[in-house]
């Protein structure tokens, strides 16, 4: 089968490596694998051609670039695809317009996230209108698919759900020796609990929370500690709440990481705060890692996450809940063992990249002769 993948570019972020997984996993199985850029290559564009997937880039400029759609025109034409995939919503409107009258037999768009923005702007008008020469509009998570149902951005007929994946082999469950390595590292105390987290430093993810989780942890004499991963504008206001809490002892800023996995071997806990989500590979991630979490009930994580069974799910921004639930975990060792495995049993069955190949293949596999596909093949550009 051959495939193209449009982007807007493949700048470093979490859509973008996910397309370049999912492009080099499809090329591992056999297929042909196009990715086309529609303003930058960016940086990952060197991963997925190391892995057999070529890039091409149509350099668009800022507003309506005609040039740029009759370049993606040029190279939707040349590769004679059976399937486009396109990722967000200008990517799609822009390949779709494109593709017009090119007979691509199937149609994709994936929207990564739960469309924060405004839901009637003008972009998404022309999405909309796209969707008309669409197969399947795919959301990575069930809570992002009802949202877009139910505010019109797509048909229920033709919404679905494919989650994203990871590779899993990057990761193990946790390790009692990589743990004591990592304390003895950072000079945390071998008895400590440790809750750690990954993600970028924003009003989003809510890391604050956790210092302040923290501290009604240790003032009732529970021995826990707190690793943080990730990089942001809050770096600094987090550095300040860290010493007025007099937690420097036990806190652990740790900045970007290229080695989370090992990181995540070396926790006991896994803990997410955030106020929104999308659908979290950082807890796929956890999961993978055997470890037991603690999310908010926001965006996709209790598709992830299930109270009672991988983990604690509870409400976004109450600092009470979120304390009991680390104190809960932080003194149960074979609770937080038992939800861990769970964790780890439902990533190996649903959080893998081949998981995630396996549901766009079924996509692509269904009928080309849609009343979309009708549409494509009678309308010239």
């Amino acid at each position: 089968m051959r495939i193209a993948h449009v982007v807007e570019s493949l700048d470093i972020g979490g859509l973008e490596h996910v397309v370049v997984a999912l492009a080099a996993a499809q090329h591992a199985r056999g297929n042909e694998v196009r990715i086309i850029c529609l303003w930058r290559r960016g940086a990952l564009a060197e991963r997925a051609e190391l892995a057999g997937v070529r890039v091409e880039c149509c350099d668009k400029k800022s507003g309506l670039d005609a040039q740029a759609l009759r370049r993606m025109r040029t190279l939707l034409r040349e590769f004679a695809g059976d399937v486009l995939h396109t990722h967000n919503p200008m990517a799609h409107y822009y390949a779709v317009a494109a593709a017009l009258g090119l007979g691509i037999p199937r149609v994709l768009n994936s929207r990564h996230g739960m469309g924060s923005g405004e839901l009637s702007a003008r972009r998404e008008k022309l999405y909309r209108l796209a969707l008309l020469a669409t197969d399947h509009a795919v959301s990575v998570c069930e809570a992002a698919r009802q949202r877009f149902v139910a505010h019109g951005v797509m048909p229920a007929s033709k919404a679905s759900v494919v989650r994203n994946g990871i590779d899993l082999s990057r990761f193990v469950a946790r390790n009692a020796a990589a743990g004591a390595a990592l304390r003895t590292a950072l000079g945390l105390p071998d008895e400590v609990v440790l809750f750690g987290t990954v993600g970028r430093l924003n009003e989003a993810k809510q890391q604050g929370r956790l210092l302040v989780a923290l501290r009604t942890l240790l003032d009732t004499g529970v021995p826990a500690a707190l690793v943080i991963a990730g990089d942001g504008e809050l770096r600094a206001a987090l550095e300040t709440q860290t010493d007025s809490l007099g937690l420097r002892e036990r806190v652990r800023l740790l900045g970007a990481r290229n080695d989370v996995p090992d990181l995540l071997a070396a926790m006991d806990v896994f803990v997410l705060p955030s106020r929104t989500e999308g659908y979290s590979l950082a807890l796929v991630e956890a999961s993978a890692a055997a470890l037991p979490i603690i999310a908010t009930a926001v965006g996709g994580n209790a598709e992830i996450v299930h109270d009672g069974v991988t983990g604690r799910v509870i409400p976004a921004g109450d600092d009470d809940r979120l304390a009991a639930a680390m104190r809960e975990l932080a003194l149960d060792a074979p609770r937080r063992a038992s939800l861990g495995a769970q964790a780890r049993a439902w990533a190996l069955r649903e959080g893998s990249l081949d998981a995630m190949c396996d549901g766009y293949q079924r996509l692509y596999g269904e009928a080309a002769q849609s009343s979309a596909a009708r549409l494509r093949d009678g309308i010239s550009a």
